[in-house]
């Protein structure tokens, strides 16, 4: 009996240590990322929006893959994101030890011919999801005599807009060729969104589009608790539960080609937060990534921050995210061509 006793007491460590080792090694994911340090590359500089949610999706989104990496939140501002989504493609490690995050537009920006600087095929970037699908508006001030979709329609306009190739710009622009619309789009008021708000006080324009909900609610709430603006449309592939009685571009009459160029134009706001991988990842991290992003954007102490700092969470899983990519990719070529004609100032 004795024997036998001593003979279990010297085995059963070494039966233990087995045993942990088996499980230890059955979960690699977590045997790579222990003790890492994930890279979250920012396409523009500190202080913006999309910096503010890669800072704060990074605060909690380490907890939530297996060992635990630090999560780094790194500055790479550059043709507002083109540089930080070429590193990726080309530069950053394939390990799953860096992730980024840019302009929503830059996927689809070389099927619609802007592909200047552009170095990435969008259809093979490991897409890890995005924290919101965002609804844009078209909103008009209370004097300038636009309260609905006819009236764009039929009375002349004044559009306000940063630049060509803001959204600010894109947007109006293609409403105006796709509905031939008597819409003048005014752009130079080069501080963005506050600028082209400021010049519809001033009476310098009528209105705005491209203007993203969230961003009126958190920033310019008063001008619609004052009634001093209309929402006339909604810029988006689906409603927002807020504008029930808001018409959506997607449902407005239309050809069925000029219906499928909106979907490849507005798609962008369907991926208005996203983050990506690198392409090449080994899949089982790819996974692992996508299940901590999903169970980020349910974790009730990120949602409380994104809450407090007015962070909109709308999330769009990374399989849909890849999904729309590769279906837009898809799009017939006379289709694309529409498209990139109706983005063009006249």
């Amino acid at each position: 009996m004795i024997g036998l006793g001593r003979a279990i007491a010297f085995a059963l460590p070494a039966l233990l240590t087995l045993g942990f080792g088996s499980a230890h090694a059955a979960d690699p994911v977590a045997n790579f990322y222990r003790g890492k340090t994930v890279q979250v590359l920012v396409g523009f500089g500190p202080g913006g929006g999309y910096d503010l949610y890669a800072r704060t999706l990074a605060r909690y989104m380490g907890r939530h893959i297996p060992g635990n990496p630090t999560m780094v939140p790194q500055n790479m501002p550059g043709a507002g994101g083109v540089k930080a989504m070429n590193y990726l493609y080309n530069v950053a490690r394939k390990d799953g030890t860096v992730i980024g995050t840019f302009a929503r537009g830059l996927p689809i920006e070389p099927l619609l011919g802007h592909a200047q600087g552009t170095q990435y095929d969008a259809t093979k970037f490991g897409w890890i999801g995005s924290v919101s699908d965002e609804v844009s508006i078209c909103a008009y001030w209370n004097t300038s005599g636009i309260k609905t979709w006819k009236d764009m329609q039929t009375k002349p306009s004044t559009i306000g807009a940063s630049a060509a190739g803001a959204d600010s710009e894109i947007f109006p622009t293609v409403l105006k060729n796709l509905f031939h619309l008597p819409t003048k789009v005014v752009t130079g008021f080069s501080n963005g969104g506050a600028d082209i708000v400021l010049g519809m006080e001033r009476g310098e324009v009528g209105g705005r589009c491209g203007w993203s909900w969230s961003s009126l609610l958190s920033e310019n709430k008063q001008l619609l608790d004052g009634k001093k603006i209309n929402i006339v449309l909604q810029l988006a592939l689906k409603k927002h539960e807020d504008l029930p009685d808001v018409p959506s571009v997607m449902d407005l009459p239309t050809t069925a080609e000029n219906k499928a160029a909106l979907k490849l134009i507005v798609s962008r706001q369907s991926i208005a937060r996203p983050f990506t991988a690198p392409p090449g990842l080994p899949p089982a991290r790819l996974e692992a990534l996508r299940a901590a992003f999903d169970a980020t954007t349910k974790d009730p102490q990120f949602l409380a921050e994104a809450k407090r700092l007015q962070l909109e969470v709308r999330p769009v899983s990374g399989t849909d995210v890849e999904k729309l990519i590769k279906e837009l990719y898809a799009t017939p070529k006379d289709v694309v061509r529409l498209a990139a004609q109706a983005e063009k100032s006249s």
